[in-house]
């Protein structure tokens, strides 16, 4: 079987499309095309099933794409890692959303970048959940971060850790709220305090309400900024009240820069997966700095 078809096939079964495949290959959609119907012919079974957005495959086309897929990847790294070079590091192409990653995870591989001989050169990717899965499956990372857990076969997640969420406020505006209040009549008891979030949905703000008061929240942001770490310095300086991670605010809680509002008998809690495509922990870098982050993860408490 040719590999150049195999390399096609799996470049589409990952992307979901005939397109994105195309522009990730450099080639042409027709051409790409002509190369799965000519797979197709050798096997005598079709792979795809053409969709008005995209191609889903057949249950042969997962079957192959499972049996391929590791392999393939593994000649690719022989190819662009090298036989003869063994002082090259090899590189880990990481993703997941920038705080968590940023707080947690790079900390704890920045350890695996020594020249020891078993090291590897590190890239680092941010996005949210549906971004880093699909850049995972296309290939363009090799370890992902993910607060989803991905369906089918393609991709394999292991839970890494649980975050807690807090609803927190300055100091000042904590003092606008009665306790009394908040226990006796829940949410709206906040419904007249500004919001700061990461984006116009309120997804953790959102979150929170639904888990702990089980109602939706009637304010709008004041604030919105895309990233929480930018979220607790705005809410740090009183723009208003903000559900954020513990360990993200957890220095900030003991030198009273902010306040917990509320302490639920059963706090929000979110998970997060450390997702690889199956097949790969098969490549030495990445197994390491999968089973690096499993060991660091105990430790986070």
């Amino acid at each position: 079987m040719d590999l150049a078809l195999l390399r096609t096939f799996v470049t589409v079964h990952r992307a979901g499309s005939f397109t994105r495949a195309a522009a990730l290959l450099g080639l042409s959609q027709p051409a790409v095309t002509s190369q799965i119907r000519t797979l197709e012919r050798q096997l005598g079974r079709p792979l795809f099933l053409r969709q008005a957005r995209g191609v889903t495959p057949t249950t042969i086309g997962d079957e192959l794409a499972h049996k391929a897929a590791p392999h393939l990847d593994a000649l690719v790294e022989i190819a662009e890692t090298g036989l003869d070079d063994e002082s090259s590091l090899r590189t880990l192409h990481l993703a997941g959303p920038p705080e968590f990653t940023a707080e947690r995870a790079l900390p704890a591989l920045v350890e695996l970048t020594g020249d020891d001989g078993h090291g590897f050169a590190l890239r680092t990717s941010f996005g949210n959940a549906e971004e880093t899965l699909e850049g995972l499956a296309a290939g363009h990372h090799d370890l992902a971060i993910s607060t989803a857990r991905p369906r089918g076969a393609l991709l394999t997640a292991t839970a890494l850790c649980d975050e807690e969420h807090v609803l927190v406020a300055a100091p000042r505006r904590a003092e606008q709220i009665c306790p009394e209040n908040l226990r006796d009549k829940g949410a709206s008891a906040l419904q007249n305090l500004p919001v700061v979030e990461v984006h116009e949905s309120l997804p953790f703000v959102s979150r929170y309400w639904a888990s702990v008061f089980d109602s939706l929240p009637s304010a709008s942001g004041t604030v919105i900024v895309p990233d929480l770490r930018a979220v607790l310095a705005c809410t740090a300086a009183g723009a208003g009240l903000a559900v954020l991670p513990r360990y993200l605010c957890a220095d900030a809680l003991e030198r009273g820069e902010v306040i917990a509002l509320h302490n639920p008998t059963v706090p929000p809690l979110r998970t997060y997966f450390l997702v690889v495509r199956t097949g790969t922990l098969a490549m030495p870098h990445i197994a390491r700095a999968y089973e690096w982050l499993q060991r660091a993860a105990g430790e986070w408490g």
